[in-house]
């Protein structure tokens, strides 16, 4: 249990005012790298531009049925969700078109989704598997 009190944001986010920047959604796959230098410089031209990324959408594959396979997909995803916390998006979005075990990538998942919830984000599952079993 915490000993400090739950931050309240209600305050901050009625004095919220509108920005003139346009969200935008990032493809996972357009990044060169997840490396902090590259994200910072890409958060710079983005802000130059007038783009905030609100979005940063992952594909995974989770066709293979082998522990191993799925394990390193949930990690890269992880480190993608990393990333769009260092970007300040809002939700990392993961398509995914095919699971061989349900059962196997839904526990990854979970954990991707506790590392967004952590990080401040939300985790959003496109596909055909939810977090729920």
């Amino acid at each position: 249990m915490s000993a400090t009190s739950p931050a309240d944001v209600d305050r901050t986010i009625e004095r919220c005012r509108p920005a003139d920047v346009t969200p935008v959604r990032l493809d996972a796959d357009a990044l060169e790298s997840t490396a902090p230098e590259y994200l910072r410089d890409l958060k710079r031209e983005l802000n130059r531009n007038g783009l905030f990324p609100a979005d940063l959408t992952v594909a995974a594959r989770f066709d293979e049925d082998c522990s191993l396979d799925t394990q390193r997909e949930a990690d890269r995803v992880r480190g993608y969700v990393r990333a769009g916390a260092f970007l300040g998006v809002g939700t990392v979005t993961v398509s995914v078109e095919e699971v061989a075990d349900p059962e196997k990538v839904r526990p990854a998942l979970a954990a991707c989704a506790e590392r967004a919830d952590r990080e401040g984000l939300a985790l959003e599952l496109d596909g055909p598997i939810s977090l729920e079993g």
